[in-house]
């Protein structure tokens, strides 16, 4: 069965437009509210309120605080806080659930809402369906007497800190060490730069003076490609940049080299294997080729969900693994939390790092990215790429060509009538003239 509002990443869209509106959000309080409800046991049912910093968050937090309220649900305000700190406290707390307010690295017009079960994990299907089929209900408010309270919960930043803290090991430390730390004007504007400074390093913060609608706005990790220049202009060792919600990270060195997501969960499963038994990794249909042979020489299993962390959480926890991740910087450690933390993954790395005694760039150094080349192919409604012979048949002979050294992904899209043709090879010119090859056919 479709879902109607729910997607990979919760509810999102623009602000002002359906479902992004105050309206919407009340009724989604209360929908939620009563699906909680029903499974709290008798226990009056409590959720737990953090957002980003988008102007939109301070209207969408009272709609939705109204919505859980109506129904006779407790809210517990936190304010600007990143979404994997919303998924430990609601777990710390033993609340119902967590909410998050946040389209993460989008633009500051667009909103979003996720939600967290008690354990602070991803809401399954299941209970999503059931708050889109509350949602068709009609709007009530319960009696006065069981109306639900709100409070705030004024120190969870604190307590937010000092969880970070207690996943990186106690025998080591940061001092010594020159950080820049990109908030890109996001909910970890306030946590990440005292989590790194409180452990040692040096912190030059970046971004961290949010009014509304700089979130994102040529900061973070979504433009990663500047981070680079702001190590080499602050002298620093190494740049660390989060994205609006502080659930992914990337890196960066003086040297001008970025480290995205794939590689930096190298660095993590490496540095555990000399500490521990890594059973697997999981990684997406995405993942460059490089990091799945570098995990084939060291006898680590691999395997590839497809993309969107919600998939690569699920695949890892099917297998009883703990590591995974995507190229994008949301990476899991299931030892140290229930879902992707920027702050936390940074803070992994940085272990590796200093336990090595080596630099990024060596700890990488094994991992021979293959570049990716990626094109768009138009196609009409219905054309079925798999019963395609002529494109099978240069599938087929292109996937020989590659053999061993690259790979091809093709997949339709799921909001544009194209085929999404990738090629990863040893060279960005093969890479091209293999994806051109593949467009012809297709076109």
């Amino acid at each position: 069965m479709s879902r109607r509002y729910f997607g990979t990443d919760g509810i999102r869209g623009t602000v002002g437009s359906h479902p992004i509106t105050p309206e919407f959000m009340l009724r989604l309080g209360q929908a939620a509210g009563r699906a909680l409800s029903h499974g709290s046991a008798g226990r009056r049912a409590t959720v737990l309120i953090g957002k980003d910093t988008r102007v939109s968050g301070y209207m969408l937090e009272a709609a939705l605080e109204a919505g859980f309220s109506s129904v006779g649900v407790d809210v517990v305000l936190c304010g600007p806080l990143p979404t994997p700190a919303v998924a430990y406290l609601t777990r710390a707390q033993r609340l119902s659930a967590g909410v998050v307010i946040s389209a993460s690295h989008n633009p500051y017009q667009d909103n979003g809402i996720k939600f967290f079960s008690g354990a602070g994990k991803k809401l399954d299907d299941r209970i999503e369906r059931q708050i889109e089929d509350l949602l068709e209900r009609p709007s009530g408010c319960v009696a006065s007497a069981e109306l639900g309270k709100a409070r705030r919960l004024d120190d969870a930043t604190g307590r937010y800190i000092e969880f970070c803290k207690s996943t990186f090991p106690g025998e080591i430390d940061l001092k010594g060490v020159k950080l820049v730390v990109d908030c890109a004007h996001g909910a970890a504007y306030h946590a990440a730069p005292e989590v790194f400074h409180e452990l040692g390093a040096e912190v030059v913060p970046v971004a961290v003076s949010p009014n509304g609608f700089n979130i994102n706005d040529g900061v973070g990790a979504v433009h990663s490609d500047l981070l680079a220049g702001r190590v080499r202009e602050h002298d620093a060792d190494l740049g660390i940049a989060l994205d609006g919600d502080g659930d992914r990270v990337v890196f960066a060195d003086g040297d001008g080299r970025a480290y995205n997501g794939d590689q930096l969960l190298y660095v993590i499963v490496r540095d555990r294997m000399l500490h521990t038994k890594v059973h697997g990794a999981v990684g997406t249909l995405m993942t460059n080729y490089a990091l799945e042979r570098a995990f084939e020489r060291l006898g680590v299993p691999f395997e590839r969900a497809n993309v969107g962390d919600r998939y690569v959480l699920e695949l890892l926890e099917k297998k009883g693994w703990q590591y995974g991740g995507e190229g994008s910087g949301h990476l899991l450690c299931l030892d140290k939390h229930t879902t992707g933390d920027g702050i936390i993954s940074a803070l992994q790395v940085l272990a590796a790092v200093r336990r090595s005694g080596g630099t990024l760039a060596q700890l990488t150094g094994e991992l021979d990215m293959l570049p990716q080349h990626l094109v768009n192919v138009p196609i009409s409604a219905g054309f079925d790429w798999n019963a395609s012979d002529a494109l099978q048949r240069e599938l087929a002979q292109v996937q020989r060509e590659l053999a061993g050294s690259g790979r091809v992904l093709i997949r339709p899209s799921g909001t544009e009538p194209v085929l999404r043709v990738m090629v990863e090879a040893h060279d960005a010119a093969a890479a091209r003239g293999y994806c051109e090859r593949l467009a012809a056919v297709i076109g």
